[in-house]
C-alpha cells in the first residue's frame, strides 16, 4: 500500500473516530442516555428473517376432543405464539476448556562430493584442491513449539423479549433487549433467535440452547468500559503499523 493511501485510511478512521469522539464529549459530566423503549422492527438495522420452509401440511383434527397437546389452559394457550408475545429467554452459559499442545521438531544432514578420477584431467586441478573433497555442505534445524489456551466463561441472564416474526413453518423469530443504568455504567443485554412454539415451557421460558441462529451480546458503555477499551490512536497504529 502507497503512503497516499495509508494517509487516506489514517483520514477516514480519524474521522469516523472523530464522530465518536464529539459523542463522547457531549456525555461529559452527564450519564449514558439509555436508549428508549421501542418497537425492535423500527431499528434501521432489522431486517425480516427468511429460511428454508418445509411443504405446508394441515393440522390434524382428532375426533371429539377439543384439548390441543402442550396447552396450558383448556381454551387457550397461554404461552407466547403471535407477533407481540412476550417470551422469557433463559441463557445460561458455563463454558470452559483447556487445551494445550507442545511440538519438537529436530533435523541434522550432510552432504559430501569428490572428483578423484575423471579421464585424467584431475592432473589439471591445482595441488591446493583435493578432488575427492570438491563439496562438502551440512544442515541442521531446530523446532520446538509450546501453546496453551485456558477459557472459562459463566454467563447468566434473564430477560424478557418479543416475537417480531411467525415463519410460514410456525417457528418464531425473538428480539429481547435490556439496559440498566448503574454508576455512570450502560450496561446492554442482547438476544435475537429462531425458537419452536414446542420449545416455550409452560411458564413461557425458553432456554438458548434451544434457539436456532442465536446472537447474545452483553455489553455496555461508560467511563470503566472506556478505560478498558484501546484509544482510536493506539487501534490504528496496531492496524498499520507492520512491525
Amino acid at each position: 500500500m502507497t503512503a497516499r493511501g495509508i494517509l487516506l485510511l489514517g483520514l477516514m478512521a480519524a474521522s469516523l473516530s472523530a464522530c465518536g469522539t464529539l459523542s463522547r464529549l457531549s456525555d461529559v459530566g452527564r450519564d449514558p442516555t439509555m436508549t428508549p423503549t421501542q418497537d425492535p422492527t423500527k431499528d434501521p438495522k432489522w431486517r425480516p428473517l427468511t429460511m428454508p420452509m418445509p411443504t405446508a401440511r394441515p393440522s390434524p383434527n382428532e375426533a371429539n376432543a377439543l384439548w390441543r397437546s402442550g396447552s396450558r389452559a383448556f381454551f387457550k394457550d397461554q404461552r407466547a405464539a403471535a407477533v407481540g408475545d412476550i417470551v422469557t429467554v433463559l441463557v445460561n452459559m458455563n463454558d470452559a476448556a483447556n487445551l494445550k499442545n507442545v511440538t519438537s521438531a529436530t533435523r541434522a544432514s550432510s552432504e559430501s562430493a569428490g572428483l578423484p578420477n575423471l579421464f585424467g584431467l584431475e592432473a589439471i586441478v591445482p595441488k591446493a584442491v583435493d578432488p575427492s573433497k570438491l563439496l562438502s555442505a551440512s544442515s541442521g534445524n531446530s523446532n520446538v513449539g509450546t501453546g496453551q489456551i485456558q477459557r472459562t466463561e459463566a454467563v447468566t441472564l434473564r430477560l424478557a423479549g418479543i416475537i417480531t416474526q411467525v415463519l410460514p413453518n410456525g417457528n418464531l423469530v425473538v428480539a429481547a433487549s435490556q439496559e440498566f443504568l448503574v454508576n455512570s455504567e450502560l450496561r446492554e443485554l442482547r438476544v435475537t433467535g429462531v425458537i419452536r412454539p414446542q420449545d416455550i415451557a409452560s411458564d413461557n421460558t425458553v432456554q438458548h440452547d434451544r434457539m436456532a441462529e442465536a446472537r447474545i451480546a452483553y455489553g455496555g458503555k461508560g467511563q470503566l468500559t472506556d478505560l478498558q477499551r484501546a484509544r482510536w490512536g493506539q487501534q490504528m497504529m496496531d492496524i498499520l503499523m507492520p512491525f
